[in-house]
């Protein structure tokens, strides 16, 4: 599947990106993962329909405050999530929206 993108109300949900106009990798970094290939990582498992993860991110800047993901398991899915320090609120929206996303839209059963 292609990336998709969320509006969860005070945040935009998005593909994590590395590219010349947005670089998450910082922003991951600040999170605990230095992995230089996990944009490129998360990339490949949406093409692959093994894990859909979303950026949850400051609508004005771009800015990656969050990560939500699931991971795929026939018609399950599990969903996890980090925040960057201080930005909890961010994440458990986007975690409702996602569930709700995968549950209506996708019909899978989410853990």
């Amino acid at each position: 599947m292609e990336p998709i993108e969320v509006n969860a109300g005070a945040w935009y949900l998005r593909a994590l990106r590395a590219d010349e106009r947005v670089d998450d990798r910082p922003a991951l970094a600040d999170g605990g993962i230095d992995d230089p290939d996990y944009v490129a990582t998360r990339t490949a498992q949406w093409a692959a329909d093994e894990h859909y993860s979303w950026a949850v991110c400051q609508p004005n800047t771009g800015e990656l405050l969050a990560e939500v993901g699931l991971t795929l398991d026939g018609p399950r899915a599990v969903l996890a999530g980090w925040a960057r320090p201080g930005h909890e609120d961010a994440l458990g929206t986007a975690t409702t929206v996602i569930r709700r996303f995968a549950e209506g839209a996708l019909e899978l059963t989410v853990t």
